[in-house]
C-alpha cells in the first residue's frame, strides 16, 4: 500500500535571485550554491560555481561540506522538486540561512547567467586561462611518441590519482599525483637536461602540472602532453594498463630546494601562514566557514593525521576544489609535513580567488593521530533490521514477497549486488514505490554498508505501510557470508544517472564523445569572460 506524499513547505523557503547570487559572488561573501539533482543531471547544465550535493547523499556529506550551520545556502534544481525538498532535510539538519534560487536552472539562464557543462568545471576552466595566460608548453601525442620510439631523455609523469593511472597509462610514465610533482620530479629527472612531460586524463591536471614545476623553477625543460590520454587514444597509439610505477622518496636536499621554491611560490600568490596558536584563533571564529585539509597523499594520511584535518590530496583538491570546499567564500587551511605540497596547492587556490592559509612549522612527528578518520554523521530514525541469513531464506521462500531495494552508486551496483535487488535512487523513491510496491509483503534496503539505507528507510516509511527493514552491514554483510551477488544493470528501479560518465575515463569511449570534451574544455576560457563571476587571478 502506497501512501500519498505531498510536497509541503514551498512558501516556507524564502528565494533569492540569480542577481543577489552573483552579487555575493563578487563581493566573496560566503554562499554555497547546491545543485542537488543527481551528478548527470548537473553535469548537463549548471552555473559556474554550483556544486553537486545530491539529495539522497546530505545526511552523509552535509556536515562535512558545510560545517558552519549558519552559512547561506542557496539550493537549486532543474525543476524536479528536489530543491524544496533538499532545503527542508538541511533545515531539520540544523542549517538556518536556507533558501531556494528563483526559477532554479532556467531561471538562471533567463537573468542572463552562463550555463556550464560537465563536473569540476570551476578547475576546469581555470586550468584552461592558465594556459592561455601562461602560454604552458605542450607536446602532441606524435610528438611523445617519437621521443619514446627513438630513445631521448624523457621522464613521463602522470598527474591523476594512483588508481586512475593503474587503468590506463602512457607507456613508461610514473604516476606522480599533482601535488607532488614538484617534490619528487627532481628524484625522476636528476639531470636537468632530461625532458619532462606530464600527462592526465585530458587537459587540466597536465596544464596545472606542467605549470607547478615551471612555477616552482624546476631546471628541467617540462611540457605537458597536450590533452593526454584522450589526444594519445585519437592519435591511435597504445596505451598500458595495470602499471605500478611511482615515485621514490625525496632526499633531504631535494626536499628542502622544493620547499622553498613552493614557498616563494606561495607569498608571491598571497597566501597567508599560520601557526599553532593561529589556527585555533581561525578554528574559534564562529563567523566564517573554515575547512581544514591534509593535502598529502592517502597512504600517509592513514598512517597518521592532525586532529581535524580531512584528506584532501593536493592535486585533487585544486582538480575538484567545489567538491572538497562547496562554500564560495570560505576559508581554507592547507597542512602537509614537508613544506611543499601545502604551499604548491595553495598558490594555486589563491588564484582561484580562494582565502587560503598553509600551516607553518609542521613535520611528520606531528601528523600522529592514527585513529581512522569518521565523518561527522546526524543522527538516522530507528530501523528496523535483518541479518543476511533471514534475507536469504526470505528470497528463497517467496521472492515476490520481498522487495530488496540497493541504493549503493550505480557504478557500484553494476559491480556486485544481491540476486534480485532493485537499484533505487533515493531521489525517485515516489516512483520506485509505486512501481515496484503491488504484492509485495515488505520493503528490505540495502547499500554497500546499509550506512545511507538506514536514512532512506525514514523517507520509505513515509510512502508505505508495509514493513521497512534494512539489511545489517549491508551488502558487504551480504558478500562477506559467502552468498551469492550478481553483476550488471539487471534490475534498474531508477536511470543510471547519479554519475556522469566523463569521455576521459574507462578504456571503451568513442572518438566523437572525447574530441567534443576536448572542443568543450578550449571553450571554457570564452564562457569565464561572459560570466564574470570567477575572479581568477594568473600569476
Amino acid at each position: 500500500m502506497t501512501k500519498n506524499l505531498l510536497q509541503t513547505g514551498l512558501l516556507g523557503f524564502p528565494y533569492r535571485s540569480p542577481q543577489q547570487v552573483r552579487e555575493d559572488l563578487l563581493a566573496r561573501r560566503e554562499i554555497a550554491l547546491l545543485d542537488v539533482r543527481e551528478e548527470d543531471p548537473h553535469a548537463q547544465a549548471h552555473p559556474l560555481f554550483a556544486a553537486n550535493l545530491p539529495y539522497g547523499r546530505i545526511e552523509l556529506d552535509a556536515y562535512a561540506k558545510l560545517p558552519r550551520r549558519d552559512v547561506p545556502i542557496v539550493v537549486l534544481d532543474g525543476g524536479e522538486g528536489l530543491a524544496v525538498a533538499a532545503a527542508s532535510r538541511l533545515r531539520q539538519l540544523g542549517y538556518t540561512d536556507v533558501s531556494l534560487l528563483a526559477g532554479g536552472v532556467a531561471g538562471w539562464q533567463a537573468a542572463g547567467g552562463e550555463l556550464f557543462r560537465d563536473v569540476n568545471v570551476p578547475s576546469k576552466a581555470f586550468g584552461e586561462l592558465v594556459e592561455a595566460r601562461n602560454h604552458t608548453p605542450s607536446l602532441s601525442a606524435p610528438e611523445v611518441k617519437a621521443l619514446i620510439d627513438g630513445g631521448k631523455d624523457i621522464v613521463i609523469l602522470d598527474a591523476r590519482r594512483y588508481d586512475e593511472y593503474q587503468t590506463m597509462s602512457i607507456p613508461g610514465s610514473f604516476s606522480v599525483p599533482g601535488a607532488e610533482l614538484a617534490l619528487r620530479a627532481r628524484e625522476l629527472a636528476p639531470n636537468p637536461k632530461t625532458q619532462i612531460i606530464v600527462n592526465c586524463a585530458g587537459r587540466t591536471r597536465s596544464i596545472i602540472g606542467t605549470q607547478s614545476l615551471i612555477n616552482a623553477g624546476i631546471p628541467n625543460p617540462v611540457a605537458a602532453l597536450r590533452n593526454g590520454t584522450i589526444g594519445w587514444t585519437l592519435a591511435r597509439q597504445k596505451l598500458e594498463h595495470g602499471q605500478s610505477r611511482s615515485y621514490p622518496p625525496a632526499s633531504d636536499d631535494n626536499r628542502l630546494s622544493a620547499a622553498a621554491d613552493a614557498r616563494s611560490l606561495a607569498d608571491r600568490t598571497g597566501v597567508r601562514r599560520i601557526d599553532r596558536a593561529g589556527l585555533d584563533q581561525l578554528r574559534a571564529d564562529a563567523t566564517r566557514t573554515i575547512y581544514l585539509f591534509d593535502v598529502r597523499g592517502p597512504a600517509e594520511f592513514r598512517d597518521g593525521r592532525l586532529p581535524g584535518f580531512r584528506s584532501a590530496p593536493g592535486g585533487q583538491l585544486v582538480q575538484e576544489t567545489e567538491q572538497f570546499a562547496p562554500v564560495r567564500g570560505a576559508r581554507i587551511v592547507l597542512a602537509d609535513s614537508d613544506g611543499v605540497r601545502a604551499n604548491l596547492t595553495a598558490h594555486w587556490l589563491a588564484q582561484m580567488n580562494h582565502e587560503v592559509y598553509v600551516v607553518e612549522g609542521l613535520l611528520a612527528a606531528d601528523f600522529n593521530l592514527t585513529q581512522a578518520w569518521a565523518d561527522d554523521l546526524p543522527p538516522h530514525q530507528e530501523v528496523r533490521e535483518v541479518g543476511t541469513e533471514a534475507l536469504a531464506q526470505w528470497l528463497a521462500d517467496a521472492p515476490e514477497q520481498t522487495v530488496l531495494l540497493d541504493f549503493t552508486s550505480g557504478v557500484n551496483y553494476q559491480k556486485r549486488h544481491i540476486p534480485g535487488a532493485w537499484f533505487a535512487l533515493r531521489s525517485q523513491l515516489p516512483a520506485v514505490v509505486s512501481k515496484l510496491s503491488p504484492g509485495a509483503k515488505r520493503y528490505v534496503l540495502t547499500c554497500g554498508s546499509s550506512l545511507l539505507a538506514r536514512y532512506v528507510a525514514g523517507d520509505l516509511r513515509a510512502l508505505t505501510d508495509l514493513p521497512v527493514h534494512v539489511l545489517t552491514g549491508g551488502t558487504a554483510a551480504w558478500a562477506a557470508a559467502g552468498l551469492p551477488l550478481e553483476q550488471g544493470p539487471t534490475r534498474l528501479a531508477s536511470p543510471l544517472i547519479d554519475r556522469y560518465r566523463r569521455p576521459y575515463e574507462g578504456t571503451d569511449n568513442q572518438d566523437e564523445a572525447m574530441q567534443a570534451y576536448l572542443d568543450w574544455e578550449f571553450g571554457l576560457v570564452e564562457q569565464l569572460g561572459r560570466d564574470g563571476t570567477h575572479g581568477f587571478v594568473v600569476f
